[in-house]
């Protein structure tokens, strides 16, 4: 008997297919998918709860409740497994490493409340393009032509979403992405950590020395908050920490170039809550030069991951 509609059924051949090659082929991609979805929403809920108690509440002493909490949070993971997990022969890059990051924090925040949030992230999709162009002159990796060109796009996408010469030049835009050279270069130390240190070792130093480093320039900002902020400054806090879990999850458990794609997904939540907390309304510039940059450091980590892969086929 013939099928009595044929088009249906190839167009439900099609999106089963879809469906298995996320779900079935590969179970752990879906959930990586959905452990990424929550980490773009997560770090988007921290980013505007910051901004939004900033209006009172300097921003140096944001980063510091962001990190304290985050103490507070995994300080019984780390001590689960013991002490032991302290021993370090790189200690001083353990202290660079905490130093960069706080650095790259109190830049960020910031920068944070200086300009729409859509544009904030937009503007940290070049951490890949910088995290990629410092390899070449810190780590001295060679770098293929192809990458060269996405580059040179990714940067001409942030150059759209600033527009330097057309619209007055934002000192929150040049913060931004001084920050995102910032956790380049974190980046980069981390990669350097983990060729000697556990994961579990990297965190422990990481939350020992961070919230001590942000307390000393909140202290000169100091405003106690009232209880209201101190509960956004907490859900600051807890949103950022359970992100940073999230999106190590998601690429734990599924392949970077299934997860990857949905860190656009920033740019959206970004968008949403700008506007119903803010009443901000991106420009198509920010839409355009995002999408752009986005595209273009995708590209890059996703030929960064293939680079072992390939050598080891040579």
């Amino acid at each position: 008997m013939s099928d009595p509609n044929p088009g249906a059924t190839a167009r439900s051949g099609r999106l089963r297919a879809v469906v298995d090659a996320i779900t079935d082929s590969r179970p752990s991609n879906f959930r990586g998918i959905l452990y990424m979805l929550a980490a773009t929403l997560l770090f988007s809920v921290m980013g505007i709860t910051a901004r939004y108690v900033s209006e009172r509440i300097h921003p140096f002493e944001v980063v510091f409740f962001r990190l304290s909490v985050g103490f507070v949070l995994l300080l019984p993971l780390v001590a689960s497994h013991g002490l032991r997990h302290f021993r370090t022969e790189r200690f001083g890059l353990h202290l660079l490493r905490a130093v960069a990051h706080v650095v790259e924090m109190l830049i960020y925040f910031t920068g944070l409340v200086m300009i729409q949030y859509a544009q904030v992230q937009a503007l940290t999709f070049t951490t890949p393009l910088f995290a990629a162009l410092l390899a070449v002159l810190v780590l001295r990796e060679r770098i293929h032509g192809r990458n060269v060109a996405a580059l040179v796009i990714g940067f001409v996408g942030a150059m759209i979403v600033i527009r330097p010469g057309i619209v007055p030049l934002e000192t929150g835009s040049l913060l931004i992405l001084v920050s995102a050279l910032g956790w380049a270069g974190v980046i980069l130390i981390v990669k350097q950590l983990t060729q000697t240190d556990s994961s579990i070792t990297i965190t422990a130093w990481m939350i020992v020395l961070m919230s001590p480093m942000a307390l000393i320039p909140a202290l000169f900002v100091w405003v106690w908050p009232t209880w209201a902020e101190f509960g956004w400054l907490v859900l600051t806090g807890i949103a950022g920490t359970l992100g940073q879990l999230a999106v190590t999850q998601a690429f734990r458990v599924a392949d970077t170039t299934t997860v990857l794609p949905f860190d656009f997904t920033k740019l959206i939540w970004a968008a949403m809550l700008g506007f119903l907390v803010f009443d901000e309304v991106p420009a198509i510039w920010t839409w355009i030069g995002g999408t752009a940059i986005f595209v273009c450091g995708f590209y890059v980590a996703l030929r960064e991951r293939r680079a072992p892969q390939d050598a080891g086929r040579s």
